[in-house]
């Protein structure tokens, strides 16, 4: 892949946003589309080069990556570009979505002569924006050998994990332990409020304990401060776990613990945290 051509990112959300930014930052040209005016905006007075409509950036790229809301958001945009694709193009999808979804993806791109990547990002918008997160990658090996390098530029942790719907399984299996990770946090710190102790000190201790994760050390005191600033979404992860719950029944592999974060995030949102990042699943604790 030469480095002289520009990369197409399409979403330009938190994270699609943060990669915009992040491959600008490593001199990469970049072109760039949302449908939101304001996150075009946003992207063009950082450097990158904003079009209005997803078919002109295939055809001003041969590598794309797209960081959409969800799988059939990624299918409604692929097939409304399918009369632009060209053989020798390689998608990049960092969307969370069903495994079934991604194979789907790279069977429609291939017969229009494209190869699809799958990278799912392991860890928050801020994470990839600063080269910390992880990167599962997955697909036809040639085809993901050829973006290697372009993914680095992301994260210096990539792992290929095999081929399409194999990201997107790992990615699952990733945010389940995550999620609950910020859940049994959340519960935590608020019985240690409800116990009449000091919440940050308990956060400090407990971050010296061998009950500390880097989940604590990252959301802990967003949630101790309130700080809700989205960095990933409420409503984003809990479309992810209803994605686990699918897959766990698919799997016929029970997700009991799954199915209580699934409310607890429905709560946060009821008490209007949907766009708030998912430290907020705690608000579904103070105001059970």
């Amino acid at each position: 892949m030469s480095i002289s051509r520009p990369v197409g990112v399409v979403g330009l959300g938190l994270l699609g946003g943060a990669i915009a930014a992040r491959l600008v930052e490593q001199g990469r040209e970049v072109v760039g589309y949302d449908l939101a005016a304001e996150r075009r905006e946003a992207m063009a007075k950082f450097g990158a080069t904003v079009v209005d409509d997803g078919v002109a950036v295939v055809a001003r790229c041969d590598t794309l990556i797209t960081s959409l809301p969800e799988g059939p958001v990624v299918e409604k945009f692929l097939r409304s570009v399918a009369g632009s694709l060209r053989t020798g193009q390689t998608f990049i999808d960092t969307t969370t979505a069903a495994p079934e979804q991604m194979i789907a993806h790279a069977e429609f791109l291939r017969l229009h002569g494209a190869a699809f990547v799958e990278a799912e990002v392991a860890g928050s918008s801020v994470q990839l924006r600063r080269g910390e997160a992880m990167i599962f990658a997955a697909g036809e090996p040639a085809a993901f050998e050829a973006v290697r390098g372009l993914l680095a530029l992301l994260s210096g942790d990539v792992h290929y994990v095999g081929p399409s719907g194999s990201a997107a399984k790992l990615k699952l299996v990733h945010n389940l332990v995550l999620g609950l990770h910020r859940a049994v946090l959340a519960e935590a710190l608020s019985l240690a409020g409800g116990l009449g102790l000091d919440v940050g000190r308990t956060l400090e201790l407990l971050g010296r304990s061998p009950a500390a994760s880097r989940v604590m050390a990252v959301k802990g005191p967003k949630m101790v401060a309130r700080d809700f600033t989205p960095q990933a979404t409420v409503r984003q992860h809990l479309k992810d776990v209803r994605l686990i719950l699918a897959a766990a029944d698919g799997a016929g592999r029970p997700a009991p613990l799954s199915e209580v974060h699934a409310r607890l995030l429905e709560r946060a949102i009821e008490l209007g945290h949907s766009e708030s990042d998912n430290s907020a699943v705690i608000a579904a604790y103070d105001c059970a």
